[in-house]
């Protein structure tokens, strides 16, 4: 299961923006997972998969899709599967994922090393389970 607690510098800009300073930050109605075959880094850069019919995947920015965070630990799963298109060329080795506030481009909001890279060829359809995604300091 990929964990993991790296806020982009943009989410942790208006984070501390909004625990310090009372700046409103709105959240995105939609958010968008993506696949990485070089990881993301703070600053959003990184190597996203791109061809073969790859796209990052929409969410509802919600509690379904997002179940709220309990217990002591301060972290977040995802609540549905999250299901990538089936790819028609390689994609490569994926090592990691982002989740993004665009379908495009956009701002990184977090992004984590897969807990086991995937090698993605032709015909597969990538995906992970309910739970698989945490995001948050386990």
């Amino acid at each position: 299961m990929p964990t993991g607690d790296a806020k982009s510098d943009y989410a942790e800009k208006k984070v501390l923006d909004l625990i310090l300073g009372a700046v409103a930050f709105p959240a995105p109605a939609t958010v968008y997972v993506s696949l990485h075959t070089a990881d993301p880094t703070d600053l959003g850069t990184g190597t996203e998969v791109t061809g073969g019919s790859y796209a990052r995947v929409a969410l509802t920015n919600n509690l379904t899709n997002w179940p709220a965070a309990t217990g002591t630990a301060a972290v977040k799963s995802n609540g549905t599967a999250i299901n990538f298109p089936t790819s028609t060329a390689a994609w490569g080795t994926v090592v990691s994922f982002g989740i993004w506030d665009a379908v495009t481009t956009g701002n990184l909001l977090y992004y984590a090393a897969l807990t086991a890279s995937q090698v993605i060829g032709s015909g597969q359809t990538p995906s992970f389970a309910v739970g698989q995604l945490t995001i948050g300091e386990a």
